[in-house]
C-alpha cells in the first residue's frame, strides 16, 4: 500500500474512495461524474462515459522502484467499478495499444501490486509509438525522480473532452493529449511540475511540454492537490521551475511499453484515399512496412 508518507495520518475514504486503504491525503477531491475506486498502491476516478479512469494517483518512493515483481501483461476488468470497466474486446484489433496510467514499471515492488497495474480501469488508448516512445522516456523520467528525491506524488491521466473518437463495444474514449501533475514534498523547497503531451509520436524534448499544474486542473476540471495548505497549493500550482528538476534521464529495465513480441495491432496510418490503414503491424512505431518508409 501508499507508504512512508508524513501524509499517512488520514483515510482516502473521506475523500469518496471505495476499498481504500490507508493512504495519503494528497488523492485528489471526489469529482463530480467520477467513480473514485483505490486499489494497493493507486487510487483512480473513473469515468463511465469515457470508460477509462479521469486521473489515477500513486506515491512512488525510492524502495520501490526496485524490480520485486516481473512484468505480468494479464488484462484483467477492474470488479471495483461498479458500472464495469473496459474489456480485451474493446482494444482488439482498434491499433491502440492499452497504456498504463499508473505504470506497470512504477508497480514492480509486489506482485500483487503488478497484477493490479493490469486492470482495464487503468487503461486508456495510446498511439503506439507515443506508449512507447516519450510517453515512456517521461514514465523513466518520473521514475528517477522518486530515486532522486525518496517519495515523489503523481497524478496522472487523458484529457477527457466531449466528441473524442470511441473504439470497442464499450465506447473507449481516445483522448487526443495526457497528463502528469507531479509534487516532490520531501526535498526543500517543495516542488511542483506539469507535463502534457499530444497522443502522438514526438521525438521532442520532455521539457518542451511542462506546464503549470493550474493549466492541468483547468483543463481536467480535477483539483489534483486541495489538502494543500492554501499558500503551498497556490505556489506548487501556480508556478514551475525546469531548472529544480533533475533532467538527466537513467537506463533503467523497467519499461512500461508493452512488448516487443505483442500481438499485431491495426497501423496508425492514413491511406491517400483518407481511410485508415488496413495492414497489420508490431513495429513500435505503429506503422506497417509500407508506411515505415514514407
Amino acid at each position: 500500500m501508499l507508504r512512508n508518507s508524513i501524509f499517512i495520518s488520514l483515510l482516502v475514504t473521506l475523500y469518496g474512495c471505495s476499498n481504500a486503504q490507508p493512504q495519503p491525503v494528497l488523492c485528489p477531491n471526489e469529482s463530480a461524474g467520477l467513480t473514485t475506486v483505490c486499489h494497493t498502491a493507486y487510487c483512480l476516478g473513473y469515468n463511465e462515459t469515457h470508460e477509462q479512469a479521469a486521473w489515477v494517483f500513486y506515491e512512488l518512493t525510492r524502495d520501490e522502484t526496485v524490480k520485486h515483481a516481473e512484468r505480468t501483461d494479464h488484462f484483467l476488468e477492474d470488479g471495483d467499478v461498479a458500472s464495469g470497466s473496459a474489456t480485451n474486446a474493446d482494444y482488439k484489433g482498434s491499433g491502440y495499444d492499452r497504456g498504463h496510467l499508473a505504470p506497470a514499471a512504477d508497480m514492480g515492488w509486489s506482485e500483487q501490486v503488478m497484477a493490479e497495474s493490469f486492470y482495464y480501469s487503468n487503461m486508456s488508448p495510446q498511439v503506439p509509438s507515443f506508449n512507447r516512445g516519450i510517453w515512456k522516456n517521461l514514465e523513466s523520467l518520473v521514475r528517477d525522480w522518486a530515486r532522486a528525491y525518496d517519495t515523489i506524488y503523481v497524478t496522472t491521466g487523458p484529457i477527457l473532452e466531449p466528441g473524442l473518437t470511441q473504439i470497442g463495444p464499450n465506447g473507449v474514449s481516445v483522448p487526443k493529449f495526457y497528463y502528469k501533475a507531479i509534487l516532490d514534498l520531501h526535498s526543500y523547497p517543495h516542488k511542483g511540475i506539469g507535463f502534457l503531451l499530444p497522443n502522438a509520436s514526438s521525438h521532442e524534448n520532455l521539457q518542451s511540454f511542462v506546464v503549470s499544474i493550474d493549466e492541468l486542473e483547468r483543463l481536467t476540471g480535477v483539483d489534483f492537490y486541495a489538502s494543500l495548505l492554501d499558500s503551498e497549493e497556490q505556489t506548487l500550482e501556480s508556478t514551475f521551475h525546469k531548472d529544480e528538476w533533475s533532467w538527466n534521464m537513467a537506463n533503467n529495465n523497467g519499461d512500461d511499453a508493452q512488448p516487443t513480441n505483442q500481438e499485431s495491432v491495426q497501423c496508425s496510418a492514413t491511406t491517400k484515399a483518407g481511410q485508415r490503414c488496413k495492414n497489420k503491424t508490431k513495429d513500435p512505431s505503429g506503422l506497417c512496412h509500407v508506411h515505415q518508409k514514407k
